[in-house]
């Protein structure tokens, strides 16, 4: 691991630890007030907060570096930006109808990318005590604990995991989806956060996750995922205006064995 590798990873470890403190005493205190954005999608006042306090300290510390933040810059022209620059990718409370509603479910995500490359992620669960993070070539790891993969081969004996969209108007291929993958799998679950749900996956929990996702939903849990040995690609090409390495448009995760019948049976007839 290199050595600025090593250092954004704690430094990053540090801001996530911290930022899930926020949000466990925001809901403890029941302090937050709810808003909603675009007229459908919840956001608290928390994740304002911890939106502000990560990327304040990002600015700080590494004011040369860019950010791409689901609370303060969505829209981040990330044409622009150079090659070599690093950008933070930041989702402050990944899961906030889970927040709002007293579920556990709920995580601080933090990743970076250099060009086309996922270089660190960090997801940090404050209800379940567990911080998840991966550096580039070097494993994932919670609470410190080496990460692997289920190992899972049989579509029939899987666990898959998904998530439905805030637009309602997009519902209809998605059931259809996941009626084709329930068909075939043991169960599905459905919890709310997509940066915990790759990290289910690389922690051997699940065994497969796939949805259509913003870049700060899955630019950390997909690194950690990969590093803890999934396969990580794609059931839709890319139409996006986001670079591959933070595209989650249909973003499909699962253990390399599972990966290609899944990748078809979530194809049929769409």
């Amino acid at each position: 691991m290199s050595e600025n590798y090593e250092e954004w990873l704690d430094f990053a470890k540090n801001l996530a630890i911290k930022a899930g403190e926020m949000i466990v005493e925001a809901r403890e205190s029941a302090t937050f007030v709810r808003d909603y954005k675009m007229d459908h999608e919840l956001v608290t006042s928390t994740d304002i907060a911890v939106d502000q306090y990560i990327c304040s300290h990002i600015l700080r510390q590494y004011p040369s570096h860019c950010i791409l933040s689901e609370e303060s810059s969505p829209n981040l022209d990330l044409g622009d930006i150079g090659e070599d620059v690093p950008v933070w990718v930041i989702d402050p409370i990944d899961g906030t109808v889970n927040f709002a509603h007293g579920h556990h479910h709920v995580a601080v995500s933090i990743g970076l990318y250099i060009g086309d490359q996922r270089i660190l992620g960090v997801v940090n669960a404050p209800f379940f005590k567990e911080c998840f993070w991966a550096v580039k070539g070097s494993g994932a790891f919670c609470n410190g604990k080496r990460l692997t993969v289920s190992g899972a081969q049989e579509l029939r004996n899987a666990l898959v995991a998904t998530g439905f969209p805030y637009q309602k108007t997009a519902l209809a291929p998605i059931v259809e989806r996941v009626s084709h993958v329930l068909h075939h799998c043991q169960d599905i679950r459905r919890n709310g956060s997509a940066a915990l749900d790759l990290c289910w996956v690389a922690a051997g929990r699940l065994d497969a996750y796939f949805e259509s996702v913003k870049p700060w939903d899955m630019a950390a849990g997909a690194l950690i995922a990969e590093e803890a040995g999934a396969k990580v690609g794609y059931y839709l090409s890319n139409t996006s205006v986001w670079p591959d390495v933070v595209n989650g448009e249909g973003l499909l995760v699962s253990t390399p064995q599972l990966y290609d019948d899944l990748r078809a049976l979530i194809d049929v007839g769409l």
